[in-house]
């Protein structure tokens, strides 16, 4: 299977996840997911490929659906609920870097045959961990700043809350997403790569988080279904 189909099938995985654990378990699915999501895209970002004529960073379609959590947040609960999310998924991130660091100072039996692989992973997380965990607070802030001042913009527009979802939905991801690719391929990667791979890392990162900024909408909307008709009174 070619690394196009590969990421595209996470795309289709990953956010139908979202939507599934959300009808599910609600906004606590939502929580758990944005925790999970985050940990593993912190280590799926160490991967490198070429897919769609780029070379890319995995991890971009997990990091893009913590948007998307924090976006069903903010439409359906409330904007302190998108917050919540943000800063458990951090504090989750650094009991991370703690415990991973400590697996690196036991001395491994004479049997052990994963600490080298394990070494090898780890041991560059503290950097690409540490960088993510300040401009992903930063970036997500944003992002659930942004979402309600493009809120209150549709609603003396438009003059109902319902309408302009997806002019909410996407002016606020694309900036906070712009912000994030920018901030995070630099201070994690510096040193690591050649500039002109860290160019190439940062177009199309970006790339890949405005196509799925565009195409969460429809999850955005699906969502919004589901809690009107499954967790509204739960609110």
């Amino acid at each position: 299977m070619t690394n196009e189909l590969l990421i595209s099938a996470s795309f289709i995985t990953i956010y139908g996840g979202v939507v599934l654990f959300y009808r599910l378990f609600g906004k606590k699915g939502l929580l758990a997911f944005n925790i999970m999501a985050t940990l593993l895209a912190n280590i799926e970002v160490l991967i490198l490929v070429r897919a769609f004529g780029m070379e890319m960073t995995l991890g971009n379609v997990l990091f893009a659906s913590t948007f998307l959590i924090t976006d069903v947040l903010s439409e359906n609960h409330t904007r302190k609920d998108a917050n919540r999310a943000v800063i458990i998924s951090t504090l989750c991130s650094i009991f991370f870097i703690g415990i991973s660091q400590l697996w690196l100072l036991y001395l491994p039996s004479e049997n052990d045959w994963a600490s080298e692989s394990i070494r090898t992973i780890f041991s560059n997380t503290p950097r690409i961990v540490c960088a993510s965990l300040g401009v992903y607070l930063i970036s997500q802030l944003t992002d659930v700043w942004l979402y309600h001042k493009w809120w209150d913009l549709c609603k003396k527009r438009f003059g109902d809350s319902k309408r302009g979802l997806w002019i909410r939905n996407n002016g606020s991801t694309m900036v906070s997403q712009l912000l994030n690719t920018s901030l995070y391929t630099f201070l994690a990667f510096y040193g690591t790569y050649e500039m002109s791979t860290l160019v190439s890392i940062f177009l199309s990162s970006y790339l890949i988080f405005v196509v799925t900024s565009l195409l969460d909408t429809p999850f955005v909307y699906w969502c919004r279904n589901i809690y009107e008709k499954y967790w509204s009174s739960a609110k």
